[in-house]
C-alpha cells in the first residue's frame, strides 16, 4: 500500500515530538503575505495532520484486532499520552493564527465556511487543564474494549464469542434460544460492576472536561465540541417524540403479529430474533473471504466504482471481518487519511446482521475513498450525520442485489423482510440511546442505582413493553452497558436516527428512479463535509428533517414496502 507523494513532509516522518516540533514550529513561525500563501500553508497543515491521523488510525485498529496485545496497547497509549497533548497547543496556536490573518477573509467564502466555522468553534473551547484530562479520556475508553472482547459463553460444550453465541436466537428451537439469551445477559453480568465503575469515571473526566471549557454540564459542551451547527437539543426531543408516536405503536403493533404467528401467550426477549416461518436462519454467506467476494459482486452491479473500492480494500489487506476471542466488540470503517482507503474492522458470526454490517461499513468506505481527493483533509473529516446517511442508504440500495447472497427467491424474500423490520426498530434504539444521553450528562454525580432506573424509564418509553421480562429485570437493567458508543464515543448516536430517516428517502428516490437516486448519492458523498448538513442532505436529493409529519411519510413507505414482500 503506497502512501501518496508528500509536498510538505518527508517521505519518511518519525512519529515522535521532537520530530513533530519542527514542522508545527515551521508552520507557526511562516510569514503569509497573501491569499495564495495562506492557502499554501493550509495544505501544509493538512498533509501533517492527516499524516498523524493515519498513524493514529493504525495503533487503534491493530489495538482493537488483538486486545490482549500489550504491546499494541502500549502504541496506542504512547500516542495518546506522550503524542496528542503536546500537538494540541500547537493546534490551537495554529488556529489562531489562521484566524488573525488579514488574508483569511479573501479566501473563497464557499469553499471555506464549514472549515472556518469550525475553526472558530474549536479556539473558543481550547483550554490547556483539558489536555491531560483528554489523554485520560483516550486511555479509558479503551478499557471497554478489552473488558468486552474477553467475554465468551459455553453452547454445546463450545466456546463462543457474544456475537458468535447472539445466532442462536434466530434458532427455531425456543429452549435453546432462552439458554443463550440467558448465558449471554449472565455473562455481561459478570463484568457489570467493573463497567460501571469505569462509566463513573469516564463521567467524571467528561463533565471537568465541560466545567473547565465553561459548561454547565458535558451534554452542552458536547453539542459545541461536535460542531452541531445545525440542531439542537430541543430538536433531539422532538426526534424523540416523533419516534415514540409514529415508530413505537407500528412496532407494538408487529411484535403482536410475531407473538400470534409463534403462537406464544407472551412474546420473551430471546423470542424476537427468530423467523416467524419456522424456517431455519438465513445464512447468506460462509466465512469472511465469501462475505468479500459476494459483497464486491452486490456494489459493483450497484455501480462498477463502488465494487471496485471494496475490491482494492480486499487486495490492499484493508479487511478484518471475523470474530474471535479477544477482539474488540463492534465493527467499523477507518479512513486512512493520508492514504485515501479505509480500514473495515467486524466481528462476523456468518449471520444476516453480518452481511448488513459489511454493507453498511462498505457504505463508509465508498464515502472514505470518494472523498479522497478533496484539497484539505479537514474537507474529510465528516460529521456523524453525514458519515452514517452514506452507510445506511448502502443498506437500502444494496437489497436490489442480495440475489449474490442468497439463491432462493423465498431466502430473498425473508432477507429484505428482516432488513426493513431492522430499519423501524433502529429509531426507538437510537431514540432510547440519545435520551439516556441527554439524562446522564445533565445528572452529574448520579450513582449506579439511579443511571439504571433512568434506563429502565426511558427503555420502557420507546418499546420495552413489547416483550416480557419478568425474572430478567437485572438483566434488562444491564442492557446499556452493550452499547459501545455510550463508553468510547459520547453523545454519536443520535446522527443514526437522523441519517436512517434520509436513508429511507435516498430509498424511496431510488425505487421511482434507481439512476439518478445513486448518482445524487454519489454528488452527495463527495462533497465530503464542505457545505452544511442540509445542503449535503439536498444534494442527495432529500430532507434534513426528523419531524412527526416526515417520520410518518417515511414509516408508511417502509411499510408499504414490507407489505409488498410479505
Amino acid at each position: 500500500m503506497s502512501t501518496p507523494k508528500r509536498n510538505y513532509l518527508p517521505a519518511q516522518l518519525n512519529i515522535d515530538f521532537e520530530t513533530l516540533r519542527t514542522f508545527y514550529e515551521e508552520l507557526l513561525n511562516r510569514e503569509i503575505t497573501s491569499a495564495a500563501s495562506l492557502e499554501r500553508w493550509l495544505r501544509d497543515r493538512s498533509e501533517l495532520e492527516a499524516a498523524l491521523e493515519e498513524d493514529f488510525a493504525w495503533r487503534y485498529i491493530k489495538m482493537t484486532c488483538d486486545t490482549p496485545n500489550e504491546s499494541l496497547r502500549k502504541d496506542f497509549e504512547y500516542f495518546a499520552t506522550e503524542i496528542e497533548p503536546k500537538i494540541a497547543p500547537y493546534s490551537d496556536k495554529l488556529n489562531r493564527k489562521l484566524q488573525g490573518s488579514p488574508f483569511r477573509e479573501q479566501l473563497d467564502k464557499e469553499k471555506y465556511f464549514v472549515y472556518l466555522r469550525a475553526v472558530e468553534k474549536e479556539i473558543s473551547l481550547f483550554r490547556e487543564e483539558n489536555i491531560p484530562l483528554f489523554s485520560q479520556l483516550q486511555v479509558e475508553q479503551q478499557k471497554y474494549g478489552a473488558i468486552s472482547g474477553a467475554m465468551t459463553v459455553t453452547v454445546n460444550e463450545k466456546e463462543y464469542t457474544l456475537q458468535q453465541a447472539a445466532n442462536f436466537l434466530k434458532d427455531n428451537r425456543r429452549e435453546l434460544r432462552q439458554e443463550v439469551f440467558e448465558k449471554i445477559g449472565n455473562r455481561r453480568l459478570e463484568d457489570s460492576g467493573q463497567l460501571d465503575e469505569l462509566f463513573d469515571k469516564l463521567l467524571q473526566l467528561r463533565h471537568q472536561v465541560a466545567l473547565n471549557a465553561g459548561y454547565n454540564n458535558y451534554r452542552d459542551y458536547a453539542f459545541a465540541a461536535m460542531g452541531r451547527f445545525d440542531y439542537s437539543p430541543e430538536d433531539c426531543f422532538r426526534f424523540h417524540e416523533a419516534i415514540e408516536k409514529e415508530i413505537v405503536p407500528l412496532l407494538r403493533r408487529q411484535a403482536e403479529k410475531r407473538r400470534s404467528d409463534l403462537g406464544l401467550d407472551q412474546l420473551r426477549p430471546w423470542d424476537t430474533e427468530v423467523d416467524t416461518s419456522g424456517k431455519p436462519a438465513l445464512k447468506p454467506f460462509q466465512g469472511p473471504e465469501e462475505l468479500t467476494d459476494k459483497s464486491i459482486a452486490c456494489f459493483s452491479n450497484l455501480d462498477p466504482y463502488f465494487g471496485a473500492c471494496l475490491g482494492t480494500m480486499k487486495a490492499r489487506g484493508l479487511l478484518d471481518l471475523e470474530s474471535r476471542k479477544g477482539k474488540a466488540p463492534g465493527g467499523y470503517n477507518y479512513p486512512l487519511s493520508e492514504t485515501g482507503m479505509p480500514f473495515i474492522f467486524m466481528n462476523s458470526a456468518d449471520s444476516m446482521r453480518d452481511l448488513t454490517t459489511m454493507v453498511h461499513e462498505g457504505g463508509h468506505a465508498v464515502h472514505t475513498f470518494l472523498t479522497a481527493g478533496l484539497e484539505l483533509n479537514a474537507f474529510k473529516n465528516l460529521t456523524p450525520e453525514i458519515a452514517e446517511l452514506a452507510s445506511m442508504s448502502m443498506e437500502l440500495l444494496s437489497m436490489q442485489h442480495w440475489d449474490h447472497f442468497f439463491d432462493e427467491k423465498d431466502d430473498l424474500r425473508r432477507a429484505k423482510r428482516e432488513q426493513l423490520h431492522d430499519i423501524l426498530k433502529t429509531l426507538p434504539w437510537v431514540a432510547t440511546i440519545d435520551a439516556f444521553q441527554h439524562w446522564l450528562y445533565t445528572h452529574p454525580g448520579h450513582s449506579a442505582a439511579e443511571r439504571r432506573s433512568a434506563w429502565l424509564e426511558i427503555f420502557d418509553r420507546f418499546g420495552a413493553g413489547f416483550t416480557d421480562w419478568t425474572g430478567y429485570e437485572q438483566l434488562k437493567g444491564n442492557l446499556w452497558q452493550k452499547q459501545l458508543h455510550l463508553f468510547e464515543v459520547p453523545f454519536y448516536y443520535i446522527e443514526y436516527g437522523m441519517a436512517q430517516l434520509g436513508a429511507i428517502a435516498v430509498w424511496k428516490n431510488f425505487a421511482e428512479n434507481p439512476e439518478r437516486a445513486v448518482a445524487q448519492y454519489t454528488a452527495a458523498l463527495k462533497l465530503g463535509y464542505t457545505r452544511p448538513i442540509p445542503e449535503i442532505y439536498r444534494a442527495a436529493g432529500i430532507r434534513f428533517d426528523f419531524s412527526a409529519a416526515y417520520v410518518r411519510s417515511l414509516a408508511a413507505f417502509v411499510s408499504g414496502e414490507l407489505e409488498k414482500i410479505s
